[in-house]
C-alpha cells in the first residue's frame, strides 16, 4: 500500500507566479524525497509604488512515505 504525505509551502519570486510554484518545489526536493504532485492554493503579490514587485505561492506538495524504513 503506498502512503504519501503533503506539506504546506510558500514559495517566492521576484518574476511571476510560475517561478514562485517551482522554486518552492525546487527547495523542497532538497529535503524532500518523492514528490509526486503539487496544488496551487493561493497566489498573492507584494506591491511597492503601484508595481508588483514580488510573487508568492502558498502550495502544498505530496509525496511518498518509504514503507520498509529501518526503526
Amino acid at each position: 500500500m503506498q502512503i504519501a504525505k503533503v506539506i504546506e509551502l510558500i514559495g517566492e519570486s521576484n518574476s511571476g507566479w510560475e517561478d514562485a510554484i517551482k522554486s518552492a518545489v525546487r527547495n523542497a526536493s532538497q529535503t524532500v524525497d518523492h514528490i509526486t504532485g503539487v496544488e496551487v492554493l493561493n497566489l498573492t503579490a507584494n506591491v511597492q509604488n503601484g508595481e508588483v514587485v514580488g510573487y508568492k505561492a502558498n502550495v502544498k506538495l505530496a509525496f511518498g512515505v518509504e514503507e520498509d524504513r529501518d526503526r
